[in-house]
């Protein structure tokens, strides 16, 4: 998206463009193709989901076009791990890269050897160990149990998109919340689990033998085999 003259305008192709998007199943082709894809534009042109939709097609609720539906169409598959991946900003990787970059972001840690080490924060703790018992949580389960919320932790949001950003957390679903009569209301909530859960734990940590270094210039070589004018800056900031 771009700000201009005051409003937000989204950026991607025309409706009959050939390499247009034009629906989630073709997402999730082109993603498993290139193997890291972010949701909006960012400093890198035609790097993003945005750069390649129709842009009439957003917020439309029509599941089968408008992209902000697939979101949960593609986390539900298991095809594609979802989170806020790229400059906590959200974003796709195929599960071909997806171990290079837990390996990466993670710094060849799991979880707990990252807080025993003491580079883990409290708070990110208090919301990893609910994981070790629930194999899914929905956004407000996790604030909720985790003590966060008016009189207790803060910063509940960037503490979770720190934890995706990290790849300990992946967005696993979009669901509507339930009321005691059994009806769905409101707006999708995010429901999250460890990538280990949805994917494998063997899978997932299938690059640990490498030095992140390795992975990080994997992702960096990607990257530039893509998009040959981009910069060491724009991929340290994504």
């Amino acid at each position: 998206m771009k700000y201009d003259n005051g409003q937000w305008i989204m950026q991607g192709v025309a409706k009959n463009a050939k390499n247009r998007i034009r629906t989630l199943n073709e997402l999730i082709d082109y993603v498993n193709q290139v193997g890291f894809l972010p949701l909006f534009s960012n400093s890198i042109a035609g790097f993003s989901v945005e750069e390649k939709v129709y842009p009439g097609d957003w917020w439309t609720e029509d599941a089968e076009h408008d992209p902000w539906e697939w979101r949960g169409a593609v986390a539900r598959s298991g095809k594609v791990a979802y989170g806020k991946f790229f400059d906590k900003k959200a974003g796709f990787i195929s599960l071909e890269w997806l171990p290079y970059f837990v390996n990466y972001r993670r710094d060849g840690y799991d979880f707990d050897s990252r807080y025993d080490e003491g580079l883990a924060k409290r708070r990110e703790h208090l919301i990893m160990q609910l994981f070790e018992r629930n194999e899914e949580l929905f956004s407000h389960e996790i604030k909720s149990m985790a003590g966060f919320g008016k009189d207790g932790e803060k910063n509940f949001s960037g503490i979770v998109t720190d934890l995706q950003m990290q790849t300990y957390l992946v967005i696993k679903d979009f669901r509507h919340r339930i009321n005691k009569k059994g009806q769905a209301y409101g707006m999708g909530v995010a429901v999250y689990a460890t990538p280990e859960t949805l994917f494998g734990h063997d899978l997932v940590t299938s690059a640990y033998a490498e030095e992140p270094e390795i992975s990080r210039q994997r992702i960096a070589d990607r990257m530039k085999a893509l998009y040959p004018t981009v910069t060491e800056s724009q991929l340290k900031k994504l």
